[in-house]
């Protein structure tokens, strides 16, 4: 089952990878961006690293794409498109049928062959909060002070630049 989820989350981001960059609507590529960074987050799961997942989907999926779509949506102000005018349900079915085909044909020619990859007991604990945790505040600690800082100071200078452009206009 594993195998097949893998097989599903590997071909649903390189298909959603491939509309992001081929698709001529910009807002149509946008929500295949969003397909593809669920499909990575699902493939952290099956890694088992649910705090990469959780972040994947909260920050990159949640976040920067919601950002993403609005500035497509305020660009795009006097040309407005119809999301769905091409859109076949009976083509959305054939490839996600397709997929699951492929899927199978992949899954049976690794284990034919004996391809397919065994996690090691090690892994388990590799990608959980405690593990991340604890490797970024001792390993890594001086490295996440440093960003903590830049972040902050890029947060600052905004502030001002943008509090200084408020004072212009008002004189």
């Amino acid at each position: 089952m594993i195998t097949y989820l893998f097989l599903f989350f590997a071909l649903l981001a390189l298909g959603t990878a491939i509309l992001v960059v081929t698709n001529k609507s910009t807002v149509n590529s946008a929500l295949a961006l969003v397909f593809h960074m669920l499909s990575i987050a699902g493939l952290y799961l099956l890694l088992r690293a649910q705090f990469l997942a959780v972040v994947q989907v909260l920050v990159y999926a949640g976040a920067i794409v919601v950002l993403f779509l609005f500035v497509i949506m305020l660009l795009n102000l006097e040309k407005e498109e119809n999301l769905f005018a091409e859109f076949s349900f009976k083509h959305a079915a054939a490839f996600f049928a397709g997929i699951a085909v492929l899927a199978q044909l992949l899954y049976a020619l690794g284990s034919w062959t004996g391809v397919l990859p065994e996690f090691a007991d090690q892994m388990i604990a590799i990608g959980t909060v405690e593990a991340i945790g604890d490797e970024l505040f001792t390993t890594y600690l001086l490295p996440f002070e440093v960003t903590a800082i830049l972040l902050t100071a890029a947060v600052v200078g905004a502030l001002m630049i943008a509090q200084r452009k408020l004072k212009s206009r008002d004189q």
